[in-house]
């Protein structure tokens, strides 16, 4: 029969799904993809079985991680590709994982930091154009229970992975129907307001680590757009706008409206 071939094909290529037991307990444990739609919830677990089967997860210095853990970090890892596409995962195979925290909340990011590597050196981590994404189990544990602070290392890493997939990073990824000027203007104003902005802890409510280039910016931004886009709407209203025309609506809109308590920009005590 002619229509076996390419049911056996597309059996091969496309990657098992992912088992309802543990789809509940992922989506019950990532506020983020728990605040999506039916439908969009359906597009990301989707992406997240696509993610899981093309890439590699490596533990390193004595992390552990379970098929709960890798679930979680892929389905955050999708959010930015619900409305991108698959295709914007593409370009890197690689997921490397850290045991500790090498993150310090509101100054600086893992992309710029110093880890212990499993030999026990320390090493530079930083996102670099088809590298693998370097993540902390501690940092995305934090993000995971923090989930509407600003903060979030999976989609600060992703930003800069969709950032490098047309080039060196520059803080504007590739677009599809946004007008390129319009982005550069309004990227280049507000990065601009920022990196004037005096550095102190009460100053711009955008977070300074955006300030050093232009890169970075647009990852600290996409952190606010899913984790706390009031903030950003108030600050940068253009900015926000362009990021949700870009990504999507932020699931963070039930997060924001529903907690009784939530810390803004408060620095995490170690």
């Amino acid at each position: 029969m002619p229509g076996h071939w390419w049911q056996s094909l597309r059996a091969r290529l496309e990657p098992p799904p992912i088992a309802d037991p543990l789809w509940r307990r992922a989506l019950f444990g990532c506020p983020l993809a728990r605040g999506l739609d039916a439908e969009r919830q359906q597009r990301l677990r989707r992406l997240a079985a696509l993610f899981l089967a093309r890439k590699r997860f490596h533990a390193l210095a004595g992390a552990v991680l379970d098929d709960y853990w890798r679930l979680l970090i892929a389905m955050q890892a999708c959010l930015p590709a619900l409305q991108q596409g698959a295709g914007s995962l593409r370009g890197w195979r690689e997921v490397l994982i850290y045991p500790g925290e090498f993150k310090v909340r509101g100054t600086q990011h893992a992309c710029h930091s110093s880890v212990a590597n499993v030999s026990g050196d320390t090493r530079s981590v930083d996102t670099w154009e088809h590298g693998p994404l370097v993540l902390s189990l501690a940092d995305v544990q934090l993000d995971l229970e923090q989930p509407w602070d600003g903060y979030n290392v999976v989609l600060h890493e992703m930003a800069h992975k969709l950032d490098m997939l047309d080039g060196p990073p520059d803080g504007m990824p590739p677009l599809m129907d946004i007008s390129r000027r319009r982005w550069v203007e309004q990227f280049d104003r507000a990065y601009r307001r920022l990196a004037d902005a005096p550095v102190r802890n009460d100053g711009h409510p955008i977070d300074h680590r955006g300030a050093e280039n232009a890169s970075e910016y647009f990852a600290v931004v996409t952190e606010l757009h899913y984790s706390q886009p009031s903030l950003l709407r108030e600050a940068e209203p253009a900015i926000a706008h362009l990021l949700e025309a870009f990504y999507g609506p932020s699931p963070a809109i039930w997060g924001e409206t529903s907690s009784a308590v939530r810390v803004l920009k408060k620095p995490i005590a170690h």
